[in-house]
């Protein structure tokens, strides 16, 4: 098991860091003015993304996620994830590496027809079209994906939506211009074979995003929305895989989608204890600087210690995958998506504490980190389900001795 990267990994790792320097942090406060001039009704992108953009591409930072369009393992595009969590609102869309466009784009690749990749796969990585996973409805525990109650009825030569759907990431930017959305084919097949994914376009009659809902007051990753679909019609053709296989795909997708949210966590750590060493240093209270008080000194050295550790779980989660594929490291996949935003809340919790009132405020990024690393315990599964599977598998593995 060797964790090192590559030359090319090497090389992409510090033109990435160049990147953050020179380009992304010093975008952060143009961001934020642009977004707080727009509130929670905001549809658009600021200029200064697009122009990032086209700077990434310039310098050959461009959907590093994937192996076939990078050349990157998914061990070496991990450390590539852990450098955009430390801007993780701006640096992942800027190489277009954002959730949930990669997932997307990586299903459409396994699953999506030549018609299909042409129409929506190559404007998504060209990074001219942005992408919504619809899943999630909130009249149903959606952890289980087989309680998915929207319908997909075939009607002639086309399929008939009825559905709501909440918190679908991305929806409010109307940019967002295709939705992968589950639902139910055939309700009477066994549980596993009933839900089947349709890709519906944004301006298909029918479809309605009824409202934005930000986390924790934050409009965040251009909005997550309530959707309706009324009968909605797509043709056939916009079947992805069989009908019956959106379990499969689900699952499918998910696996190395973890490893970039985990990193990204660690990201957002890294960056919340720089600040929290920072801040130690400059500010003195009961005679001495922050730094050289007992209490500070022992959440520093807790925040390394959890931080190296979560980040050699995700490191060998990446390695698995990349070794003997998804399945064959499902209880790590599930393992690091508990552990590292939990590992994320912690450090930011610490260093909120080290900076008192300014850590609660919107001076630093530590108030948005927090509510972001405390959703990431909630999205794509939340931790309860992801420790029911652990447990399960821990469960039935084999000992060397008992006794």
């Amino acid at each position: 098991m060797d964790f090192a990267l590559s030359a090319k990994a090497e090389d992409v790792c510090g033109r990435t860091w160049d990147f953050m320097r020179e380009c992304v942090f010093p975008a952060e406060p143009v961001w934020d003015a642009w977004r707080a001039a727009r509130g929670h009704d905001d549809h658009g992108t600021p200029p200064v993304l697009e122009e990032l953009k086209v700077e990434a591409r310039r310098r050959g930072l461009w959907n590093l996620f994937h192996h076939e369009l990078s050349g990157l393992s998914n061990l070496e595009y991990a450390a590539v994830a852990e450098i955009t969590g430390w801007s993780p609102v701006i640096a992942p869309e800027a190489l277009n590496c954002q959730a949930p466009d990669t997932g997307n784009m990586e299903t459409l690749m396994l699953f999506g027809t030549d018609e299909q990749k042409a129409r929506w796969l190559t404007p998504l990585q060209e990074g001219t079209l942005r992408s919504a996973f619809a899943m999630t409805e909130p009249e149903v525990a959606s952890s289980d994906a087989r309680n998915i109650q929207t319908s997909i009825v075939r009607d002639g030569d086309d399929y008939v939506i009825n559905g709501r759907k909440w918190w679908i990431t991305g929806t409010a930017d109307e940019r967002c211009g295709i939705f992968i959305v589950m639902g139910k084919t055939d309700p009477d097949a066994p549980g596993a074979r009933q839900q089947s994914m349709v890709l519906v376009p944004r301006d298909a009659p029918g479809l309605e995003i009824v409202r934005n809902l930000p986390i924790f007051g934050y409009q965040d990753q251009h909005g997550h929305s309530e959707l309706t679909f009324t009968d909605v019609r797509v043709p056939v053709t916009n079947l992805l895989a069989q009908e019956g296989d959106g379990f499969r795909i689900a699952q499918a997708r998910l696996g190395p989608g973890r490893v970039h949210h985990a990193m990204r966590a660690i990201g957002m750590a890294e960056r919340a204890l720089a600040l929290m060493v920072a801040r130690s240093k400059d500010r003195v209270a009961f005679g001495k600087p922050l730094a050289e008080q007992g209490v500070v000194q022992a959440l520093v050295a807790d925040s390394r210690v959890e931080i190296d550790q979560v980040r050699l779980y995700v490191q060998k989660t990446a390695w698995l995958i990349d070794a003997h594929g998804a399945n064959g490291a499902r209880s790590e996949i599930a393992g690091i998506k508990v552990a590292a935003p939990k590992v994320a809340c912690a450090v930011i919790d610490r260093a909120i504490e080290v900076f008192g009132g300014m850590g609660v405020s919107d001076d630093t990024p530590l108030a948005y980190f927090s509510a972001w690393a405390r959703v990431l315990r909630i999205v794509d599964g939340p931790d309860a389900v992801h420790r029911r599977s652990i447990a399960r598998e821990e469960m039935g593995r084999e000992r060397p001795y008992v006794g």
